[in-house]
């Protein structure tokens, strides 16, 4: 899965990395739904750290198609909030 981090570049995570993203994703959910700013911010980075880790980046110049796009580190809640469907960020 080609996935974009708004503001830093495009990474390709393996199915086997999914499970362990779509819990973050859901802690992440959480945080939203209780308007928890903190625990909001401390999700969404573990979230995108987890990607950075897990993710192989691929060079600028790539013209994949992202399958998934992440908001950014600084993304405030209410924007993140209207980024997610009816799966999180991470349709699993």
């Amino acid at each position: 899965m080609i996935v974009r981090i708004m503001g830093e570049g495009q990474v390709q995570i393996g199915d086997g990395d999914l499970d362990v993203l779509n819990a973050l994703d859901t802690e992440l959910e959480r945080a939203i739904e209780a308007d928890d700013e903190a625990i909001f911010r401390t999700k969404l980075h573990a979230l995108l750290d987890k990607v950075r880790h897990v993710g192989k980046a691929l060079p600028d110049d790539s013209l994949e198609a992202s399958e998934l796009i992440l908001p950014p580190a600084d993304a405030s809640i209410e924007e993140v909030r209207e980024m997610l469907g009816d799966s999180g960020l991470i349709p699993g």
